[in-house]
């Protein structure tokens, strides 16, 4: 599988990595039997790169993925994690956290903290939780509502850190184009991670921040690229970023998927390749509950797609004209 260096910096990442959020019991809950068989089968498909957050089932995601992970070889896969969010225990203990979108017990709450010590507290709690040794890229979690100290105090030690050699990328992480913008165009970070910004249904992310961290040779990860489902099995009931999707979005879903059903191809695939041909994009993020669906990810990754399907979204205006394609996954090789 191709991996790509983050930036400037000296980390590299494959082109598709696992993203751990349904480790943590997304939704709903599953045994630590099949978070392991998830990571495994996604390492033997080549994926090196895995990614989780203290959010994730309030620090169940962190623990199943440093499990899976802590036996192999710690310098042939790039872990990252979030900071933002600490884990305090809870007073009162009892009830799920399912408000917040994990079947998990309320043993924690989350206290938001973007401050330099808030930074440091999160990461060497990540480490306990995790079992290993360091984290490879470090992404500031959702700070929409936090965005000055984020900015004057999260990013500068954030900066402290990678100068120290702690961690070897850094980064924000959020569903919204014009914050991570500003981190391009203001700060140092080798990578921003957009969450479904920049998919065959919003292609938001190509207006201003795709260019400006091509410019900046700052690297872009993009998650959410099925938009939380509806790319994934286009059909009534179905959600665009975690709502019921519109009869106009559906629509265009279906359009996309009777196209590519055409061309034999299968939406999905064609959801997973079309961001990496952007210049500036060094690897998609896709999240997985089971070996099954790891294997799904890294076969739609790497299935041929006729560049006349791409030709054809573009005519039916399912694409912008400026749009980069991706190349064929054959050519996309090892790197």
């Amino acid at each position: 599988m191709r991996t790509l260096p983050l930036g400037r910096s000296a980390t590299h990442v494959t082109e598709l990595s696992l993203g751990a959020a349904p480790l943590g019991n997304l939704f709903t809950a599953i045994s630590d039997e099949q978070a392991r068989g998830t990571v495994d089968a996604a390492w033997d498909s080549g994926v090196r790169s895995f990614d989780t957050a203290p959010h994730y089932g309030l620090g169940l995601s962190e623990r199943r993925l440093g499990s899976a992970l802590r036996e192999r070889p710690r310098d042939e896969y790039v872990l990252s994690t979030k900071v933002g969010r600490l884990l305090r225990p809870t007073t009162e203990p009892g009830g799920d956290d399912l408000a917040q979108g994990f079947a998990v017990p309320a043993e924690f709450e989350r206290v938001w903290d973007f401050s330099a010590d808030g930074v440091r507290r999160s990461i060497e709690a990540s480490l306990t939780r995790l079992g290993l040794d360091r984290i490879d890229i470090v992404y500031l979690h959702d700070p929409d509502d936090h965005e000055e100290q984020a900015f004057g105090s999260a990013y500068p030690e954030l900066e402290r850190l990678r100068a120290e050699g702690t961690v070897g990328a850094i980064g924000a992480g959020m569903n919204q184009t014009r914050m991570l913008d500003r981190f391009v165009r203001e700060t140092d970070m080798d990578v921003v991670l957009l969450a479904g910004r920049y998919s065959l249904l919003d292609q938001t992310g190509l207006d201003v921040l795709l260019p400006d961290a091509a410019r900046r040779g700052i690297s872009v990860i993009v998650g959410g690229v099925f938009n939380s489902g509806l790319l994934a099995d286009p059909k009534p009931g179905a959600t665009f970023d975690y709502a019921p999707a519109s009869t106009e979005l559906l629509n265009r879903a279906l359009r996309l998927k009777a196209l590519c059903t055409d061309f034999d191809v299968p939406l999905r695939a064609a959801a997973l390749q079309f961001p990496l041909g952007h210049p500036a994009v060094a690897g998609v993020l896709v999240g997985a509950r089971s070996a099954a669906e790891a294997l799904d990810a890294a076969l739609m990754t790497s299935t041929e797609i006729p560049a006349e399907l791409w030709s054809v979204l573009r005519e039916e205006g399912l694409l912008p004209s400026d749009a980069p394609l991706p190349a064929p996954a054959g050519e996309r090789g090892a790197s």
